[in-house]
């Protein structure tokens, strides 16, 4: 069968649909709608189009390679029978260890350090420690508290001694160390603020004027969800008027960042593009752990990380209509 890859994996994750037999092919620019219409499973890495299944006949399976699951169309998919899967924790070290390497940024002032020391000199450089501060102490909120969100407590929590808020639907399932909080309460009492949860019809526009209006004049918001999840507008106003420290984004409204976007003018911000879960070590997993799920569903057995399980039936309507055999352990 025809895997379609929407961008580029890793040779191993590759690998492992060839082996399995699979045809794979990466969408040119521009020809992802003629890939698909070909194509009998995607590995997907960018935004699918809402009508995916008209424009895709033969798809049985739409495998996110990594976690969040707002670029497939779901209800479209579950609709007309194609499976949904992700690989959720593949790279909740690396987004916990970015978050991390965000909040030292924003304490000790390495990069700012770097550049004056080769632009101002010794002195001017130096001075910059007057405003630096230790993590140990300070109060982490972290909304959305999965893979990511208890890895980046684990972190906080034993080694940098934080003491760590938590926000998440089910408050019996934070892990230990973690306080529950309101969301009014995180936002009032965090020094840092992290958005690790998945982006759903819940979370659009979670963080507001309102809540933004409880942070501390000091506190930094961290985005490393979905762009969505933030009001864009609101979080501009209260950074152009210093009314809270400033923001770390990875995520944004609009992906690429627009060259003449406000957010790039201002001094209290620190962009990066998209790129926590993106170590070397992650996106092996991610790569691997797609090509898994794909040769699993091409084969008619159940992902193992299954989005959309009430589809099961409606799959195996879609296999007989195409022609292919059930699996012998489905």
């Amino acid at each position: 069968m025809l895997v379609a890859l929407t961008d580029p994996i890793d040779p191993a994750g590759e690998a492992v649909l060839r082996e399995a037999g699979h045809a794979v092919e990466l969408a040119a620019p521009g020809g992802l709608d003629a890939l698909l219409a070909r194509a009998e499973a995607v590995v997907v890495r960018r935004q699918l189009p809402d009508a995916l299944c008209a424009r895709a006949p033969r798809l049985l399976a739409a495998v996110r390679q990594g976690v969040g699951v707002d670029m497939i169309p779901i209800p479209d998919c579950t609709a007309h029978g194609v499976l949904v899967a992700n690989v959720p924790g593949a790279n909740a070290d690396s987004v916990a260890e970015f978050a991390i390497a965000q909040m030292l940024a924003v304490a000790r002032h390495a990069e700012g350090m770097h550049a004056a020391l080769l632009a101002e000199g010794w002195d001017k450089a130096r001075a910059r420690t007057a405003s630096a501060f230790e993590l140990r102490g300070r109060t982490l909120g972290i909304v959305g508290v999965g893979a990511v969100g208890r890895r980046l407590a684990e972190i906080a929590g034993s080694g940098f001694r934080m003491r760590v808020l938590g926000h998440r639907r089910d408050r019996s399932a934070l892990p230990s160390g973690v306080d529950y909080a309101t969301l009014e309460e995180l936002f009032s009492a965090s020094d840092f603020i992290v958005l690790a949860c998945p982006l759903t019809e819940e979370t659009r526009g979670l963080v507001s004027a309102a809540l933004l209006a409880r942070m501390k004049p000091t506190a930094w918001l961290l985005n490393l969800a979905r762009g969505a999840v933030v009001q864009e507008a609101a979080l501009l106003e209260a950074l152009r008027e210093k009314r809270i420290g400033g923001a770390a984004l990875d995520v944004f409204a609009a992906q690429p960042l627009a060259p003449d976007h406000p957010l790039r003018a201002l001094p209290n911000v620190l962009l990066t593009p998209h790129g926590a879960g993106l170590s070397r070590e992650a996106v092996l997993r991610m790569s691997t752990g797609a090509a898994e799920e794909v040769v699993r569903i091409l084969r008619g057995d159940r992902p193992r990380s299954f989005v959309n399980p009430e589809a099961w039936a409606a799959s195996r309507a879609r296999r007989q209509s195409l022609g292919y055999p059930e699996a012998v352990t489905a």
